[in-house]
């Protein structure tokens, strides 16, 4: 799959959203919760100088992403933290989510969104966890020089990174600093696309918000 493809798919994505939404609930809180979202992103942040964001597809990744960002915060005191949803799933139990300052959905990964939700947020660290990657999202943070790094990651021997189509997506793990998988055969098979050098075996971080 090429940037081309790529493109089409998430706009027909977007546009089959919308059309579903108006019989689909769960469809109609993923349109709902984005509508004014850089104007509600503005009014938050406010220019902030020192803000880091942690990104989770949904509530299970979030529950990974959790120790992490709460860690992070307690080392990081001068920081304000945004946390972003995909899936209403997440959003909608964890909209008031104490451990961070803001919380909101995350824009569908066009071109002209990443540029204007980065030059919003200007973060100072971003966090995807496990299985979230958006092409415009991460090349701009890339071209930006802001530190990126993907947390509790799995990579299955089945993935599109390993399949002739999965251009795009080899091209993502680029643009992170630094990817702590949960597997042996995770960073066995990811070491065979970016450097073992970039890459940390971690564990699964679920375990650490189980004994906390």
């Amino acid at each position: 799959m090429d940037i081309f493809f790529y493109n089409v798919f998430l706009r027909l994505y977007g546009a089959v959203i919308l059309i579903v939404s108006l019989f689909n609930k769960k469809a109609k809180l993923w349109v709902k919760g984005r509508e004014g979202i850089f104007d509600k992103l503005r009014n938050s942040i406010q220019g902030e100088q020192a803000v880091i964001w942690m990104h989770c597809a949904s509530l299970g990744e979030f529950e990974q992403g959790r120790p992490v960002l709460e860690r992070v915060k307690e080392q990081n005191p001068g920081h304000k933290f945004l946390l972003t949803f995909f899936s209403p799933s997440g959003y909608e139990v964890r909209k008031n989510y104490d451990g961070a300052d803001w919380v909101f959905y995350l824009p569908l990964d066009l071109k002209a969104n990443a540029e204007k939700f980065l030059d919003i947020v200007k973060p100072k660290l971003v966090i995807f966890v496990k299985y979230e990657y958006w092409y415009h999202y991460l090349h701009n943070i890339h071209r930006r020089n802001i530190p990126a790094i993907l947390i509790s990651a799995i990579f299955r021997e089945n993935a599109v990174f390993f399949k002739w189509y999965g251009s795009v997506h080899r091209k993502m793990l680029t643009y992170f600093d630094h990817i702590f998988v949960q597997t042996p055969d995770s960073y066995e098979r990811v070491s065979q696309l970016i450097s073992p050098s970039d890459i940390t075996l971690a564990g699964d971080t679920r375990f650490d918000r189980v004994l906390s």
